[in-house]
């Protein structure tokens, strides 16, 4: 076959409609991106000489060209996660770059940015959509962040610095991925193992097997302990000998702080350019930069959020360390009077072991995936009026195990679809669960007729696969998951917005899209939902009440730990974006020793070197951004408090609250801001109430 005949029946050319899964090979994608990326250039020529500022003279053409390219890529990039291969990595790398380099151009073109400037001064303006606003204004903001009113010298150096920022983020990145890789333990003897469960000496013999020992085994050893978290992790919570969990300790903190793998001079670099980035856009700061495309109005409004909440966490985080010390001396610990950094997971396992008398692995049978599945069915049924079946063989699929559904309204016609895709594959994808776009909703006018494309989402969990004619058995945390999961997809189903720019998660403020996924795990707990589909899969025997009180228990426990933790990252990341400078009197870890003082019940060590290993903000998106966290939580817990206070077991109520949720939260996407949409939802802004409340925290509030 030529390569004419190649690139005209290529699949990734298609442009619209369900991906031919069964029919995309790796090697297309290279000659269908070279081809499809002359035309889009070739297509945005020609729209910014012909541009007008009228929706139909700029949104739906821009619209056309842009949703050619994201369903091509988006294809790629959802096979990458699925089904990776060499071939396909291969092929994402050599077209990377160009996608890359068009959507930087679309961002940076001047045309565009004065056509979307003059709709939005001009008479039409006040008859479009709210919809159809935010998408101008997101689109307005976007090139201006993107640098589109920079001209010249200031021009090129914003480029220079965007490039400069990347190749630092990635370097930050790789050198804590070696420094992690560079440290081991190789443990030799059972008293060195004692306390190690089962399933890490299986993990540490693997390792060790790995790395050259050809006959470790999981009961002679030799066992090979790494800074990975699957490896790390549970050594320090299961690890008897304090002298060894010491040690493994001091290796984590320090990485990535020395030697050629040192990020401090990294990290000072990237301060000091994304302060240099931010000034040339006109902004005060990075912080004020990451903020002016999300929901909170100010690093003012952030910051009273972490406080109010750090007040409370912080007296509930004494008490924790507290409990613990007490309950380290009743069996009789040494350390029990001076519990150090690596005594903490250690002892808080142990504890939770007997406050709470199960473990998860004993609940599994209780959760096959097919009756997980029929209860969150039942629930969105109950809560929102849709009926989710099964439309199996509709579609193409990239794996057998992959499952296609549609979703139907009141009256039985459809208005959804997505995939599931729940088991992990190890060697073609990756870990982890998420949602993602297959097909927006939007309106399409073909040849003067007008129709509206229904949605289409990804959902991807990577929980036990069926083994030996068992189901697949889920730990209560993947049931929380892929109700998480979930959320999000119904977000981008339920949407009611005919406009694709803001229909679903799309011009959802960064801040606001974790709510309606929140939102849906706590429904995980609630009586009704927990027991319409927890019941073991041989006898059918529901799960005992005893569990359900305990998972009830357990919920909470060392909560007030665990937020201050997280306000700790959220502080230190707005302080180094806000107010600090680098040149000054304060290094990055002198900051971050600082604000320890009122975010930490055990100050960090001297050697303390996390910054140099936080990926989040020097090596991923979230750079003055890690308090979005905490933020859609406050959303989430509140809104799943409006269904608490119509009466969980008044089914009415239930009804209309859901009823209500379901045409603001999720039918409004992103043609509203999400504090009016919320406001629509609840009648008021939101509170924090309800997420202390939650997290057992609502008693030490009060006594503030």
């Amino acid at each position: 076959m030529n390569a004419n005949a190649i690139i005209s029946h290529n699949p990734l050319l298609k442009g619209a409609g369900l991906p031919p899964f069964t029919e995309i090979q790796p090697e297309q994608v290279v000659p269908a991106f070279q081809q499809l990326l002359a035309e889009l250039d070739a297509e945005l020529t020609k729209l910014e000489t012909s541009v007008q500022p009228t929706w139909s003279g700029l949104v739906e053409p821009l619209d056309k060209l842009t949703e050619r390219l994201s369903w091509s890529w988006g294809i790629v990039n959802h096979l990458m996660g699925v089904k990776n291969s060499p071939e396909l990595r291969e092929a994402h790398e050599a077209v990377q770059p160009e996608v890359v380099q068009f959507f930087t151009k679309l961002g940076q073109s001047q045309p565009l940015y004065n056509a979307f400037k003059a709709l939005r001064s001009s008479e039409v303006w006040n008859s479009l959509e709210s919809a159809q606003q935010r998408i101008v204004e997101a689109a307005i903001r976007d090139a201006e962040l993107s640098g589109v009113g920079l001209q010249g010298e200031a021009k090129e150096r914003f480029n220079a610095i965007q490039l400069e920022l990347a190749e630092l983020s990635t370097k930050f990145s790789n050198h804590v991925l070696d420094a992690t890789k560079a440290f081991s333990l190789t443990l030799t003897s059972t008293a060195e193992i004692d306390g190690l469960p089962q399933s890490l000496l299986s993990l540490a013999a693997q390792a060790a097997r790995a790395a050259g020992e050809e006959n470790a085994t999981p009961e002679n050893g030799p066992w090979r302990i790494t800074l990975d978290f699957p490896s790390y992790g549970p050594f320090m919570q299961h690890s008897t000998r304090r002298d060894l969990r010491e040690k493994l300790y001091k290796a984590f903190i320090s990485r990535a702080a020395d030697g050629d793998l040192d990020n401090n001079p990294l990290i000072e670099r990237i301060l000091e350019l994304r302060q240099e980035f931010a000034g040339l856009l006109g902004f005060k700061n990075f912080a004020e930069l990451s903020l002016a495309s999300k929901m909170a109005p100010n690093v003012e409004a952030v910051e009273a959020l972490l406080e109010e909440l750090r007040r409370v966490s912080y007296d509930a985080a004494v008490k924790d360390l507290a409990a613990l010390k007490d309950f380290a001396l009743s069996k009789g610990a040494k350390e029990a009077l001076d519990l150090k950094h690596w005594d903490i997971g250690f002892w808080a396992e142990r504890q939770r072991e007997e406050k709470f008398a199960f473990t998860a692995e004993e609940l599994r049978p209780y959760f096959p995936l097919p009756q997980v599945l029929d209860g969150l069915f039942g629930l969105v049924k109950r809560l929102f009026g849709v009926s989710v079946t099964p439309a199996d063989g509709q579609a193409p699929v990239w794996h057998e195990d992959v499952r296609y559904f549609q979703i139907a309204d009141e009256t039985g016609a459809p208005i959804a679809y997505f995939y599931l895709d729940p088991y992990s594959r190890p060697a073609e994808k990756r870990g982890g669960a998420w949602m993602d776009v297959c097909i927006n909703r939007g309106r399409i006018i073909e040849n003067g007729v007008t129709s509206v494309r229904l949605p289409v989402a990804y959902l991807i969990c990577n929980q036990t696969p069926p083994i030996d004619g068992q189901p697949s058995l889920m730990t209560f945390n993947e049931v929380e998951t892929l109700f998480h999961e979930f959320g999000h997809g119904l977000q981008h189903m339920l949407t009611k917005v005919d406009y694709t720019g803001a229909a679903g998660i799309n011009n959802v403020e960064w801040d606001a899209v974790e709510l309606p996924s929140q939102f849906m795990e706590n429904w995980c707990y609630e009586q009704p939902t927990l027991f319409g589909m927890a019941k073991h899969y041989q006898t059918g025997e529901p799960l005992p009440e005893h569990y359900y009180q305990k998972l009830i228990a357990a919920r909470n426990y060392m909560s007030g730990s665990g937020m201050l933790r997280q306000l700790h990252f959220s502080s230190v990341d707005l302080e180094l974006h806000s107010r600090y400078r680098p040149g000054g009197n304060e290094t990055p870890a002198d900051v971050r020793q600082r604000i320890a003082k009122t975010t930490t019940v055990l100050p960090p060590l001297p050697e303390d070197s996390f910054l140099c290993a936080f990926g989040h903000i020097f090596g991923g998106g979230y750079a003055a951004g890690y308090y979005s966290y905490k933020w859609a939580e406050v959303l989430s817990a509140d809104a799943f408090a409006a269904f608490e206070e119509a009466g969980l077991e008044d089914e009415e109520a239930i009804k209309v609250t859901g009823r209500r949720y379901r045409d603001t939260v999720l039918a409004l996407g992103g043609s509203k801001h999400p504090m009016e949409v919320f406001k629509t939802f609840r009648g008021r802004e939101p509170s924090t109430t309800p997420l202390l409340r939650h997290n057992g925290l609502a008693a030490t509030a009060s006594a503030n």
